[in-house]
């Protein structure tokens, strides 16, 4: 029956099937059968929290919750990098051709003036493919990485290292993530900073692997592990710390007492400033990543001597700065939208929770 029932929205070192008996509505037990007494909660044994009936709801760390989880992350990342795709264009270009591209704004007019309005969306489709692939095992993995570390840590230590746990999980997931968004962000900055190469995906893919073979497409892949690590690392565990300081000093209430707009309003300023401070610590290695993805043969040591150590981390960081932030804060307000939307909590405002033996002792 223990299968059957849904588990309870506290992680899983909480309960244990080898814990206590629990036997709901116990009316009349015929006097053929043996009853065993229920075994006495003890100071060495962990205790069983049954799990609440809700019907309609998604369990939580089911198969189905890491799903929406997933599907949540497509939306967030594939939607709001497309939007976003202008910027990102501008951005590529100045830290390729700085000469050419002196500004944002003289950017903007150059791309105008030689591509017209449609080119300011040039590389839509890989940007949407990649980063939406990018979010589905960003975000679900985080989702999977969070819980299975706060099981591997115990419940007194998730709670005393709950950052610790935040940036292994991004961590770990953004190694994934990134391996299915690299070949997409290969053809992505070749068709966006070199004008001519490929119209987009369709033929930009088969040519870029033409020319570099299928191995080129992952190039990049350690630049890019280099700059989403980091980000992906501050973006959750900033975001997780941001939300819990507002939650515990600006907002007058509890989270759960808090309507669900204002939760998503929360969702989007935590964001925001994680994606401040992710654009920062990343920027370098995006500088790297748009440097060899535009030239052939291209190596880091290339890239530092062209750019210089104090250009890889200014060339382009003001435009990145607003982008990025804009960026994530819409992301986490799409993915907790997502997640509200099928009847799941919010992310982050709350602490890991240990177990309370006079808690548990009373259901």
């Amino acid at each position: 029956m223990e299968n059957s029932r849904r588990q309870s929205l506290l992680p899983s070192f909480l309960y244990s099937p080898s814990s206590f008996s629990y036997t709901p509505k116990t009316l009349a037990v015929p006097e053929s059968t043996t009853v065993l007494p229920a075994t006495q909660p003890s100071a060495n044994k962990s205790f069983l929290i049954p799990a609440p009936s809700e019907p309609g709801k998604i369990e939580m760390y089911s198969p189905q919750f890491y799903a929406a989880c997933t599907f949540g992350g497509i939306l967030s990342c594939g939607l709001t990098h497309m939007a976003v795709t202008p910027l990102d264009l501008v951005k590529c270009n100045m830290q390729i051709d700085p000469a050419k591209y002196k500004s944002i704004s003289s950017g903007f007019g150059v791309l105008l003036k030689e591509q017209g309005a449609r080119g300011f969306f040039r590389g839509w489709v890989p940007t949407l493919l990649g980063y939406s692939a990018q979010g589905a095992c960003k975000f679900g993995f985080y989702e999977f990485f969070k819980k299975y570390y706060s099981d591997l840590a115990g419940a007194e230590n998730a709670a005393k290292y709950k950052t610790l746990i935040y940036l292994a999980g991004s961590a770990s997931a953004e190694v994934i993530a990134d391996i299915a968004l690299c070949p997409f962000e290969a053809v992505k900055v070749r068709v966006q900073t070199q004008p001519g190469f490929a119209r987009g995906l369709s033929d930009g893919l088969p040519k870029f692997v033409r020319s570099e073979g299928t191995l080129g497409l992952y190039k990049g892949l350690v630049p890019l592990w280099g700059r989403q690590i980091p980000y992906t690392m501050m973006k959750f565990a900033s975001f997780e710390t941001i939300v819990e300081l507002i939650y515990k000093h600006a907002v007058p209430k509890p989270k759960n007492e808090c309507s669900k707009p204002m939760q998503l309003g929360i969702s989007f300023a935590g964001g925001y400033v994680a994606g401040v401070f992710c654009a920062i610590v990343s920027h370098p290695a995006d500088n790297l990543v748009s440097f060899l993805n535009n030239a052939k043969g291209a190596t880091v040591g290339d890239a530092v001597k062209k750019m210089g150590v104090l250009g890889l981390f200014t060339r382009g960081l003001p435009l990145r700065i607003v982008m990025i932030g804009t960026l994530t804060g819409a992301q986490w307000g799409i993915y907790d939208a997502f997640k509200v939307f099928v009847g799941l909590p919010t992310t982050g405002g709350v602490a890991p929770a240990a177990p309370a033996d006079s808690e548990v002792a009373k259901v």
